[in-house]
């Protein structure tokens, strides 16, 4: 299919002390859609530095272009510092003032103008910086194209203005529970867990952020529970059919993956239940291997046939 996606945002290094693991949200999809083979160029921007060139080295292996690369020749290639705390579970300390926060808006512009996308893909965590922000706000204002907003809101750097206005700016949003959650504390009346409410409330309460917001969509992931979407023609799926990986390694990159192939789907025209199935499916996968993306690109060859990609 012909339909290009551009994706906005943060290519970033976990630093486990001893290892240095590439990833960041908006990276993690784009290497999953170069990997089914969708049209798709990253806009980020890394330092000069041996951080940077492993970034760049995942551009090669999956054979992105460059070209939405920036390099910042004063600030770092972006890292978050990985810890375990006292009960086990992993720590996140996201540094500041990186590389992806100051992302330049005309060479974006360069980048968008030259590659026309159908789809535009972005998030919160670059929009800390006012750089980066306005670098955004200049390549929505300059395209047309669908805006999928994946929402990541990440402890201790979350802002309800940049959230507010990223959600003005968008077509279809992706949310976890938690995030929705977020949502819900800050613009509807109700807000008891998802596993809890009532479907009907539940859906009450996204379309009425659908409607104050002129949201077209709502993906709401919902881990081994599966997923669900709501569309203002009225469409209401509900995916629950999740088959989890015979050994969970982790949880890195589940939601991306779903994402990704969200975004596949509706590049080629798939029913929005099997578009859902499907990235329950691989979201599922995902889980099954260390990290966000996998180490052998082989990995997605049966995903690419059954889904007659190849």
């Amino acid at each position: 299919m012909s339909e290009r996606v551009l994706i906005f945002g943060e290519a970033l290094l976990d630093d486990f002390g001893t290892e240095q693991v590439v990833g960041g949200a908006p990276f993690n999809v784009a290497r999953n859609l170069a990997a089914f083979g969708q049209p798709q160029i990253m806009v980020t921007r890394v330092g000069q530095d041996p951080f940077g060139e492993k970034v760049r080295g995942e551009f090669t292996r999956f054979g992105m272009s460059p070209e939405g690369v920036q390099s910042d020749p004063a600030r770092p290639t972006g890292r978050v510092h990985v810890s375990r705390g006292e009960d086990g579970l992993p720590q996140y300390e996201i540094l500041p003032d990186q590389a992806y926060d100051h992302i330049e808006g005309v060479r974006a512009l360069d980048v968008l103008r030259a590659f026309s996308p159908d789809t535009l893909y972005f998030g919160t965590l670059a929009q800390r910086s006012p750089v980066s922000c306005h670098a955004l706000a200049a390549l929505l204002d300059a395209t047309p194209a669908e805006r999928f907003l994946d929402l990541n809101l990440r402890e201790g750097w979350v802002d309800e203005s940049i959230v507010f206005t990223s959600l003005q700016q968008a077509h279809i949003l992706k949310v976890n529970e938690q995030e929705l959650q977020t949502l819900f504390s800050w613009y509807c009346h109700t807000c008891p867990g998802t596993d809890k409410m009532d479907c009907v409330v539940l859906e009450s309460e996204c379309r009425s952020l659908m409607h104050n917001f002129s949201l077209k969509g709502m993906l709401i992931t919902l881990g081994e529970r599966g997923a669900m979407y709501f569309g203002t023609d009225g469409t209401t799926v509900h995916a629950h059919d999740v088959q989890p990986p015979s050994r969970l390694v982790d949880t890195v990159g589940a939601g991306d993956a779903f994402a990704a192939v969200f975004l596949l789907g509706r590049a080629h025209g798939w029913d929005t239940a099997l578009t859902l199935t499907r990235a329950n499916a691989f979201a599922g996968a995902i889980c099954g291997i260390a990290g966000a993306v996998p180490q052998d690109l082989s990995f997605y060859a049966p995903w690419r046939e059954a889904w007659g990609l190849s």
